[in-house]
């Protein structure tokens, strides 16, 4: 469905060049839900907004790489060329719906205009699916609450708007922003259900960039991990979480709160500061807070590569074997 090669993205600052992507490769297939983790700043919005070529000009820009999606490169198409995939075969849910939202138009308005956009659908027809998709994704009483604005719904029901307008042209691939960002628990599980059953119904693809590893565990059949522009594990949720093959993603997994806190006990945090992506050195990124790291590790940067299990990849010199998991 999606094949990204060497995706490189940087941003011209007055500090310099920063290296918000840097040669990142993944795939998705028809139907998956492929995770983007990591810690703020890593590169995983930027990577989604560099697939629809949303990046903002001229200060940042896609510098090298593929796109390949649905068998053509995204990067080849014509700005109009691209406005037709974006909304119809690709749809994004961002991640602060009151700020993507039009304050000054309908919510019912703002679903229809894709169907008319895309599918060319005259105004009853794109009103009758604007009606439709509120009611799809859980709005009550869709066909009066079409008319009413953003600022007159809840934080959670504006995420389901947000998911209507992504879905309104049944696109083949779905990037979802954070999706439940500032919700809270209940309305995160309504939302995270929404758009597993959508998935599974329409046997959409997903694009999951999200923070939190317990929603990825919930949620995703793959995990990419990202640190510093880079992803430096990939593989199947179940060996992710069993069995980390960098001490990056140990960390962020140690990192997770248990259901019980004692009292005065500290929160486990991985020390130090995320990298500098302004002309990042050829090392491993994750030297400077890595308690394994050795010579060979500010000396080259790994590559991503197997260990025992084919479909695990790490970007990392040490192994198991070298006692970090301990």
């Amino acid at each position: 469905m999606l094949e990204v090669r060497d995706l490189s993205t940087r941003f011209t600052t007055r500090a310099g060049t920063v290296h918000a992507v840097d040669e990142v490769s993944f795939e998705i297939r028809a139907g998956e839900t492929l995770g983007l983790v990591g810690e703020s700043g890593c590169g995983k919005s930027v990577t989604a907004l560099s697939i629809l070529r949303l990046v903002p000009e001229p200060a940042g820009r896609i510098v090298a790489g593929r796109i390949m999606f649905d068998g053509e490169n995204l990067l080849d198409l014509s700005r109009e060329e691209m406005r037709r995939v974006r909304g119809g075969r690709i749809g994004m849910i961002f991640q602060d719906p009151m700020t993507s939202l039009n304050p000054v138009h309908t919510v019912g308005d703002q679903i229809a205009e894709s169907s008319r956009i895309h599918l060319g659908h005259g105004p009853r027809a794109a009103r009758r699916r604007a009606v439709e998709l509120l009611s799809a994704v859980g709005i009550p009483r869709a066909a009066d609450r079409a008319d009413d604005y953003p600022h007159q719904f809840s934080g959670g029901m504006r995420q389901r708007v947000m998911i209507a307008i992504a879905l309104a042209c049944d696109p083949l691939l779905l990037l979802a922003d954070e999706p439940t960002t500032a919700l809270d628990v209940t309305i995160q599980a309504q939302i995270l259900e929404l758009i597993r059953s959508l998935s599974s119904e329409r046997g959409m693809a997903v694009m999951l960039i999200t923070h939190d590893l317990g929603i990825a565990a919930g949620m995703c059949d793959r995990i990419n991990v990202m640190y510093g522009g880079r992803i430096v594990e990939t593989g199947p949720v179940e060996t992710m979480f069993d069995r980390p093959k960098m001490p990056y993603t140990w960390g962020l997994m140690d990192s997770i709160p248990g259901l019980t806190v004692e009292s005065g006990a500290d929160l486990r945090v991985i020390e130090g500061m995320p990298p500098d992506l302004v002309d990042p050195v050829a090392q491993c990124r994750f030297v400077p807070r890595c308690r394994h790291a050795r010579d060979i590790c500010a000396d080259r940067e790994p590559q991503l590569s197997a260990r025992a299990e084919p479909q695990h990849l790490a970007r990392c010199w040490a192994t198991e074997a070298d006692g970090w998991l301990a």
